[in-house]
């Protein structure tokens, strides 16, 4: 299922000594490629790296940016720390699903976005935050975030 370009920026990037060494890194080339990883994926990876698969499993279910299902083309994580929360969390997801038709976890039927939960953004002092793909928001009300959703197509 792997491409052969895939596994040869894998096996580039292994230390022969130890290639657990590169086992997100390797992770993160499947997500970059693929968008996600699917268990046909992890296994192969596994196989390269000579790594056990439940390991692996156990890595890329711990990073948030390693999916395991398939997400849209832009991915929402909403920060769901106590600053936030404290800050607008519950009403900025009203609105988002209202907006987008969807709940946590789901993807919009045209599959532009996901959306998702994070523990915490690091922008405590900025609350309440979101980030798309690897674009940090901060700040945010209703009309903000629909100036925001509309740069992603």
């Amino acid at each position: 299922m792997l491409s052969d370009l895939v596994k040869q920026e894998i096996r580039s990037r292994v230390d022969r000594d130890h290639p657990e060494a590169v086992a997100v890194e390797a992770l993160h080339i499947v997500r970059n490629h693929y968008g996600w990883i699917s268990d046909e994926m992890l296994r192969e990876v596994a196989g390269l790296l000579d790594v056990d698969p439940a390991e692996l499993d156990g890595a890329a279910t711990f990073y948030n940016h390693l999916y395991r299902k398939p997400v849209g083309r832009h991915v929402i994580l909403v920060c769901d720390s106590v600053s936030c929360w404290i800050m607008g969390y519950e009403s900025l997801v009203a609105h988002l699903t209202r907006r987008l038709g969807i709940g946590m976890g789901e993807t919009t039927a045209d599959g532009r976005f996901t959306l998702l939960p994070i523990q915490c953004l690091g922008s405590c002092h900025t609350a309440p935050a979101l980030m798309i793909d690897a674009d940090l928001h901060e700040e945010l009300d209703e009309q903000k975030l629909d100036a925001i959703l509309a740069q992603y197509p």
